[in-house]
């Protein structure tokens, strides 16, 4: 019955002719139903019998038989089995109210066969279900998919596969649905309203702000809360299976716009009060007449259009020819009802509604580009645009969160930077020379170097005047980071962040050809990190590299359900970071481990690859099996076609001997695997370091990578200079040594019966034909964890494997050097070390 208790406290049974929740007893058939429901905001219900109750998801434009279409799904509270033939009217004044009439009905199974009511909930679990509806209208294979990191976790994708019923150029559930229907739901609302026809919230699974005492609850919490933008990627495209709003980016404050009665609240992205700064905007919006919360962007214009960020600095009055605007380009809450779940689309026409009856010279709606992004971006160049922002048609509005439904398009490119020094100034300048700006990265603040230019003279002078009474004596970065001009540098605490916009970024991470735009005190410390574009790929690909072409397929194709990661996203992975990888593939047989269908499908290991498989250009090599004796045609991977060509065959992650061919009895490393085997990952830390401080004693220098999956790497690099036996005999040697000090939570014992809950040292790993994942290689794992290359430093109490994924890795090695760059420099001379112990 707790199951259904959420759906009973809503309901004044008394009141309303929905059925009271229980369970109801199992049937041979799993059954679902779809309801059309015309409540405050017309929706559709998707509802699935799964353990006697109906799990269910409001689905705003209804079920789709168009594989393009994504519709959004919002998971709400179960409802008994008995809803699924409730039919008629819910009255004002109850959760709800509206009239509710089924569109379809039916059965449904698992889309694997053989899978059970038991394997739906599992995968209901992990956000990913896949399965076949048997009903009048719907019929076919059907996915629902958690949207990817929501700000809650009830938002939903409803996808139609592709098959025999699917159908092409769109489909709209409203067309099935007579017109009789269609009327009965206005006039009830109608003649409940007493004609006004105002609705309240859209979900009839969700509580309807529709009477007075409501709203103003739902107001008051308004009030007192401060509401975070949703905020965009930067991107250098769009995907065109996908319906877009374009508008321009504006150059402004972004700003929220809380507004009861007469009281407005102006705030920042990071809470801070802008009232006082533009009260003409504070002034305008109390003639709305509305209780409303507003998202927009207040800039500052000359008569051509042209805006002026520096102006905003100091707030109003502004010089005579310049004039604030307030543009808006989205709603949040209207009259005490949350719009947040609406589609963008919807939440739009709901503005230009509103603002239809009104005319406020300095409040103005965003206007949007009626044209596709190439028109757009050609518009902004002509206009001297920053750039366009495309937003999907039917994105909800994710409070306080990045999400690639909403993307920046620069036609120039901008860094926001913390001033943590700056330079003496030259010749007749005044001020100073230059300022030292750094990024937030995983270690703490990380340069990116000097910007010198754009800067007026009472910037200059009002800036210096600023920093003085900021400096302090400590550099913020360690001594092994190189700053120009270092020697004239004063340093400052980190407090000022400047918006710095740039050509490129160098090899080494600094900014290419910097000016100096503006201050920023819109944004908070926390939230300066280098801005990385996402690329959207198209699923099918040609790559040329010199004479070598190679086409990369499918690359829409989900690998991570519970995550929508993409084949095609694990290809941009490898793309970015093939010359961190391939020095150790070089002349090494790979073994694959195939998943062409994604992490929760079947796989399967491959080494002996048939020639003539793939393009002419891939280089195979014939090892006799040591095992069998067979000839095995192990593949090589020297180039980045050759490692993008394994990830396109579905080899999540990269797989190398620890020998080249060229030497297959003497290894270019000797590796010591720590496998948890159910131990407190902390326990693993505390061995490693062990294994670490024992090396460095015999003089070995010796590096730690995670394993992307559960345990840690401890790699040495010994050159080929000994063969497997030797190198497998140290290792053993340090295991042993480190379970003399850890004898209660360590093991050497193979067998994983014996070793239960104890952290094996493996040192077996040793060995000819012996596979390790390589460094920095993605893992077939929840949330695609990367083998990830560490300092020492890093292996501490906060370290996870969770931590480091294909997105967080290309974060990490864009504002830090590459820990193990200098594993290659050194060999270790595993003879001396043996007789220093």
């Amino acid at each position: 019955m707790a199951a259904l208790e959420k759906y009973n406290q809503k309901r004044n049974f008394e009141k309303t002719k929905e059925p009271k929740g229980a369970l109801s007893g199992k049937g041979k058939k799993l059954r679902f139903v779809v309801q059309r429901h015309h409540a405050s905001r017309l929706h559709y219900d998707f509802r699935l019998e799964m353990e006697g109750v109906l799990k269910s998801w409001a689905v705003p434009k209804g079920p789709s038989l168009d594989p393009k279409d994504k519709r959004l799904a919002v998971m709400v509270e179960d409802h008994p089995l008995s809803y699924r033939t409730f039919e008629g009217e819910i009255p004002k004044g109850n959760y709800g109210f509206g009239t509710v009439s089924i569109f379809d009905e039916g059965y449904y199974t698992a889309l694997e066969r053989g899978e059970g009511e038991q394997e739906l909930l599992e995968a209901l679990e992990k956000g990913s279900i896949k399965i076949v509806l048997q009903g009048k209208k719907l019929k076919g294979e059907f996915a629902l998919v958690r949207i990817k990191n929501p700000q809650e976790d009830n938002a939903w994708l409803l996808i139609k596969h592709q098959d025999k019923y699917a159908m092409a150029d769109g489909y709209n559930a409203e067309d099935e649905i007579p017109a009789a229907i269609k009327e009965q739901g206005k006039l009830f609302r109608k003649s409940q309203h007493g004609g006004s026809g105002r609705g309240g919230k859209r979900s009839a699974d969700k509580p309807a702000a529709t009477d007075k005492k409501s709203a103003e609850t739902n107001d008051k919490e308004a009030r007192g809360a401060i509401f975070e933008p949703m905020l965009a990627v930067l991107s250098e495209n769009v995907n065109e299976d996908e319906e877009w709003i374009f508008e321009q980016k504006l150059d402004g404050f972004r700003t929220i716009a809380q507004v009861t009665d007469k009281t407005v609240k102006l705030t920042s992205r990071n809470g801070i009060n802008f009232n006082s700064k533009f009260p003409s905007i504070v002034q305008a919006l109390q003639q709305l007449g509305k209780s409303v919360i507003l998202d927009g962007e207040v800039v500052a214009e000359d008569p051509k259009g042209q805006s002026n960020f520096q102006l905003l600095q100091h707030g109003e009055p502004l010089p005579a020819k310049f004039k604030l605007r307030y543009y808006i380009f989205d709603i949040l809450m209207l009259d005490g009802n949350d719009l947040r779940d609406f589609p963008l689309s919807d939440r739009k026409d709901l503005l230009r509604r509103l603002f239809s009856k009104l005319s406020l010279a300095n409040v103005l709606m965003v206007p949007e580009l009626k044209e596709d992004l190439e028109h757009a971006m050609q518009r902004a160049h002509k206009k001297n645009w920053e750039g366009v922002i495309a937003k999907q048609a039917d994105s909800r509005y994710v409070s306080g969160k990045r999400s690639a439904l909403w993307r920046k398009l620069k036609l120039q490119q901008s860094q926001e930077a913390i001033i943590v020094g700056f330079t003496k100034p030259s010749g007749s300048r005044v001020g100073f020379g230059a300022l030292v700006l750094a990024v937030q990265g995983e270690q703490g603040l990380v340069y990116i170097g000097n910007v010198g230019t754009g800067f007026p003279d009472d910037v200059l002078r009002e800036m210096k005047h600023e920093l003085d009474n900021d400096i302090v004596e400590k550099k913020p970065f360690s001594k092994d980071v190189a700053v120009a001009n270092e020697k004239s540098v004063a340093w400052v605490k980190p407090k000022l962040i400047a918006e710095i916009v740039y050509s490129e970024w160098t090899a080494d991470g600094h900014l290419r050809h910097p000016v100096f735009k503006a201050l920023r005190d819109d944004k908070a410390l926390a939230d300066i990190k280098r801005v990385i574009p996402i690329k959207d790929i198209q699923n099918e690909r040609e790559l040329t590299f010199g004479r070598k072409k190679l086409k990369l397929s499918n690359q829409k194709k989900i690998y991570w359900p519970a995550e929508q990661i993409t084949k095609g996203d694990l290809l941009d992975y490898y793309e970015q970071m093939g010359d961190f990888i391939l020095p150790y593939l070089k002349d090494k047989p790979i073994s694959m481990n195939r998943f062409p269908n994604g992490v929760e499908a079947s796989s399967f290991f491959q080494k002996d690859v048939d020639k003539g498989t793939g393009p002419s250009w891939l280089k195979t090599v014939e090892l006799e099996s040591e095992s069998t004796g067979n000839v095995v045609n192990y593949l090589l991977c020297n180039d980045l076609p050759t490692l993008l060509w394994i990830a396109n065959m579905g080899s999540i992650e990269i797989n190398p001997w620890l020998a080249s061919y060229r030497k297959k009895t003497n290894p270019t490393f000797a590796v010591l695997d720590l496998d948890p085997n159910g131990a407190d990952f902390a326990e693993v830390v505390a061995v490693a370091n062990t294994a670490h401080d024992i090396l460095e004693e015999a003089g070995v220098k010796n590096f730690v990578k995670t394993s992307g999956s559960t345990g840690l790497h401890i790699y040495i690099h010994v050159a080929g200079q000994y063969d497997f036996d030797v190198a497998r005999d140290f290792v053993q040697m340090v295991a042993e040594l480190v379970h003399e000090q850890h004898p209660q939570t360590t093991s050497l014992e193979r067998s994983p019966t014996k070793r239960k809950n104890k952290i094996y040292l493996d040192y077996m790993q040793n060995k000819r034909a012996q596979t390790v994942v390589a460094p920095y290689s993605v893992r077939p794992k929840p949330g695609a964890t990367v083998s990830t290359p560490l300092e020492w430093s890093e292996v501490n109490d906060e370290l996870t494997i969770q931590q480091f994924t294909m997105q967080t890795v290309l974060e990490r090695m864009a504002s830090k050097p590459d820990p193990w760059k200098d594993i290659f420099q050194e060999k270790a001379n595993l003879k001396k070390a043996i007789a220093s112990f």
